[in-house]
């Protein structure tokens, strides 16, 4: 996996969803577009976030679950990294 993602984790991780999202609309992969919907909840814009969701094939996990989807996608980067 691109060390992009596993920065766009760190800016998340920050609270920095404009730097993560610049990050993350340039990848079109699946796990960008997870990244991308958390981008959305952290912002705030949960219409947007669910949409991202969609496209990652992953279900939304509500308006409040930022903190824990960060945890959840650092793993998940983090081992499509050691593949």
């Amino acid at each position: 996996m691109s060390d992009s993602l596993e920065r766009a984790i760190e800016h998340l991780a920050a609270g920095e969803w404009q730097k993560a999202h610049e990050i993350v609309q340039q990848d079109k992969s699946t796990l960008a577009a997870w990244l991308h919907g958390i981008v959305h909840l952290l912002e705030g814009d949960l219409d947007n976030a669910r949409g991202w969701y969609k496209r990652a094939e992953r279900p939304f996990p509500g308006g409040d679950a930022a903190p824990a989807e960060i945890v959840a996608a650092r793993r998940a980067v983090g081992s499509a990294a050691s593949r």
